[in-house]
């Protein structure tokens, strides 16, 4: 490969992108990238090169533009804010199996004595800090996803970027998390207190004033490292398993190829997909999980006071079956809006295009 046609196509791996799109790269159609010549011949300052860009469908946002990254952030809050806040009565019944076991034994008890001792209105307790935080952590989480992994398949170059796509989904989605749990922390500490503590807070306003007054600013990262644990093992999960099941998706199961597929089948392959990437992250980070929620609640416990005081099985299994019913639900839902959001700015849905030859 000549090098100018290596530089243009280190630009396009071949799994970020469908047939169709490929085919007007190699086309150069206005959705592709220009030849050598028409760069030099530009009107840009001589001595400068201006990097190719890629027009979405609509043209209406370049791809890997900073508004195209802007757009998957904003599609990140749209989805990650809206749903975890959804699903806050599950996560406060989930939370408070992991706490005190014995009180909440299981599911429908759980959402009973919740009704009994606070009425309808506490299942949506700490609803304010699970907006706030997963809204910021979803931008970091989908904005910074969709950055790195077009900067490490850039690294990899156009080969290795389509043979070890699997390894730019993982680490592209870590890179990604690390990030977006520092955004995260604060809100999940303070929700966590607020939702497994009776009278601690009703809400985030009085809530956070009060846990910085108990533990200081530091206490609200206490949980940072337990949440790296739990988040980026899932998020990993989440993304490389949700990209490769909807390709699979497309090649087994769906006879048409996606660029044929009409929008709405589009977004349910994205809705189904994301559950069952939802089910494997649940299983995957929930150890970490039952950490997070012992650590924010007991003042001064380590990560050894809640091995103790769980078990290694308790880590492994205490309140797993709601939490896969929550995350398989969420994440599925996730998918399904991030997507919706994508097509509704005119971007392409995420994933299905199975990647071109190596040559």
């Amino acid at each position: 490969m000549a090098p100018s046609d290596q530089s243009h196509h280190s630009l396009v791996p071949g799994f970020l992108y469908s047939s169709k799109t490929l085919s007007h790269l190699n086309n150069n159609t206005n959705h592709g990238l220009p030849p050598s010549s028409s760069i030099a011949s530009s009107s840009l300052p001589q001595g400068r090169t201006k990097s190719p860009m890629i027009l979405s469908p609509k043209e209406g946002i370049r791809m890997f533009s900073p508004a195209y990254y802007a757009a998957c952030s904003a599609g990140g809050i749209f989805s990650c804010g809206l749903t975890h806040m959804a699903v806050t009565p599950l996560d406060l019944v989930k939370c408070n199996m992991q706490i005190d076991p014995v009180k909440y034994k299981n599911i429908t008890s759980g959402f009973g004595v919740l009704l009994k001792e606070q009425g309808a209105k506490g299942f949506f307790k700490g609803w304010v800090p699970t907006l706030l935080g997963y809204s910021a952590q979803g931008a970091c989480k989908f904005g910074f996803y969709e950055f790195f992994k077009k900067y490490y398949s850039d690294l990899a170059g156009p080969e290795n970027a389509i043979k070890y796509k699997t390894i730019i989904y993982l680490a592209g989605s870590a890179s990604a998390e690390v990030i977006a749990d520092v955004a995260l922390c604060p809100m999940e500490a303070v929700k966590v207190r607020v939702q497994t503590q009776p009278g601690f807070a009703r809400g985030l306003s009085d809530g956070l004033p009060k846990f910085i007054k108990a533990d200081g600013v530091s206490g609200l990262y206490k949980g940072l490292v337990p949440l790296w644990g739990r988040q980026i093992p899932y998020t990993m999960m989440k993304f490389a398993s949700f990209e490769t099941i909807v390709e699979k998706i497309y090649k087994y199961a769906i006879p048409t190829p996606k660029e044929q597929c009409s929008k709405t089948k589009q977004l349910g392959v994205s809705f189904a997909a994301g559950y069952i990437a939802g089910v494997l992250c649940a299983i995957v980070s929930h150890p970490a999980d039952n950490l997070v929620s012992f650590l924010n609640n007991a003042k001064g416990a380590t990560v050894g006071d809640a091995v103790k005081k769980i078990g290694v099985v308790g880590l492994f299994t205490r309140g797993l079956p709601l939490r896969i019913v929550m995350i398989g639900t969420l994440t599925g839902a996730q998918w399904g809006l991030y997507d919706s959001f994508k097509v509704f700015v005119g971007l392409p849905t995420t994933g299905g295009s199975a990647p071109a030859p190596v040559r």
